[in-house]
């Protein structure tokens, strides 16, 4: 066997191994080990953006005023992430995921939207400092394991695979990260396993919490809590399986069901608290292919909330004292869907071909999503239908590095201004022990 042919076949099957080695993010705490007792890893970002539209509270109900507006820049750090993992022997582990958002901690100020521009402090557990795993698991067999803690809501290809080496943005892929949480975490107990070529998992957790739903983000902040606990008056359910038959491709669905209204404290024994569930179900299907220089992830996700309508009438809603108090309606329906590929230009370098490590990937994203995808009530919020495209470009120096650069552009309604811009970014995930 000729140099040539040996590179090649190495190369190849790195990218295979790398396809169906993708590991789905409540694994990664202990995917790589490799037989040490203790592994200790994480990922993170640091980004530059530049925004060529309106900042402005009022950029969306007074679109004309705000169409020439300058442009504003930020450099920021997303997520700074900390593994820590541990193997005590006989099938007993522990894992954790400890992140820093936005590079700070403590309590935060942001202007709300939904609320006129209102100045808002954001107190999520201590701030933007999020315990985001933390469990104790044990392992029966390869198909049976049970984990219990504070756990990764595996709904999406976002949630499932949200670290920065599985998406060619810059930023978290925008439809799934605006209509659901993300990540979301949440206490609860999961069993999950492998067999064959199926990896499946099923999930009993608390119950989102319905205050916290609004109408530019669905249920995104539904699984916060500004209490010391997760409050548990109501349930939910998710269930995922993946399947890894074809060489190079892996393919998903997921789901979850619960009930949100009431699902609060203090829990109102009268009125809408107690009349209405406020259903909310979830189906998604995801895919990602690895194979012959291309990368292409896809997924498509859709939302139902029952008694949506009621929402504003929930008793924390209208108190101005609670720190929920959203007074927008909020969508019966939303959903997201987006596709991106890429393709290794470097394979075509004669010079580069024996170097499987060193890629740049020439990618393009296309995402349509809406949070607000019903009128309730006959009220509409029209500038929560986004479409949006990106462009740009990954390269891996090395195998847990990757420098990303992108133009991206929002397309609004007509009556609304586009919204381009420009992100560069660093992104980095590994174990270091």
């Amino acid at each position: 066997m000729n140099k040539k042919t040996l590179i090649t076949l190495t190369c190849s099957m790195a990218v295979a191994i790398a396809a169906c080695a993708q590991v789905q993010a409540g694994d990664s705490v202990m995917s790589h080990a490799r037989g040490n007792r203790l592994s200790i890893g994480g990922y993170g970002e640091i980004v530059m953006s530049r925004n060529f539209y309106s900042d402005h509270v009022s950029r969306y109900s007074q679109p004309e005023q705000h169409k020439d507006d300058p442009s504003h820049g930020k450099f920021d750090i997303p997520h700074a992430v900390v593994y820590l993992g541990y193997d005590f022997g006989r099938g007993w582990t522990f894992g954790t995921e400890i992140e820093f958002e936005h590079g700070g901690a403590g309590i935060a100020y942001e202007k709300e939207d939904e609320e006129g521009g209102e100045w808002e402090q954001e107190t999520e557990k201590g701030g933007e400092v999020e315990l985001e795993q933390f469990w104790i698991q044990k392992r029966f067999s390869r198909a049976a394991n049970l984990r219990i803690g504070h756990i990764v809501v595996p709904v999406g290809l976002n949630n499932a695979y949200h670290e920065p080496l599985n998406f060619f943005t810059v930023y978290r892929p925008e439809g799934e990260n605006t209509i659901m949480p993300s990540t979301w975490h949440q206490t609860g107990l999961s069993f999950f396993g492998h067999y064959g070529k199926f990896r499946y998992e099923a999930q009993l957790l608390a119950g989102l919490n319905a205050d916290n739903f609004t109408n530019t983000g669905w249920i995104h902040k539904g699984h916060k809590s500004p209490l010391e606990y997760d409050v548990a008056n109501k349930y939910g359910v998710s269930a995922r399986i993946d399947n890894y038959s074809v060489p190079g491709l892996r393919i998903a669905l997921s789901g979850y069901y619960g009930h949100a209204i009431g699902n609060s404290y203090p829990r109102n024994a009268n009125g809408v608290d107690a009349e209405y569930k406020g259903t909310v179900a979830i189906g998604a299907f995801d895919f990602t292919y690895n194979a012959h220089n291309w990368i292409i992830r896809g997924q498509a996700d859709y939302g139902y909330l029952g008694d949506a309508s009621q929402l504003k009438y929930v008793y924390n809603r209208l108190n101005s004292k609670s720190p929920f108090h959203h007074s927008a309606f909020v969508s019966q329906n939303a959903y997201a869907i987006g596709i991106e590929a890429g393709y290794n230009l470097f394979s075509q370098i004669k010079s580069l071909q024996d170097k499987c490590d060193d890629r740049l990937y020439l990618f393009g994203r296309y995402e349509d999503y809406n949070a607000y995808a019903s009128k309730t009530k006959g009220v509409a919020y029209d500038y929560t239908a986004v479409k949006r495209m990106a462009v740009g470009v990954n390269y891996y120096p090395v195998p847990e590095i990757v420098v990303k650069a992108e133009y991206s552009h929002r397309f609004l309604k007509s009556i609304y201004n586009n919204e381009p811009s420009v992100n560069i970014g660093i992104a980095y995930e590994g174990f270091f022990l």
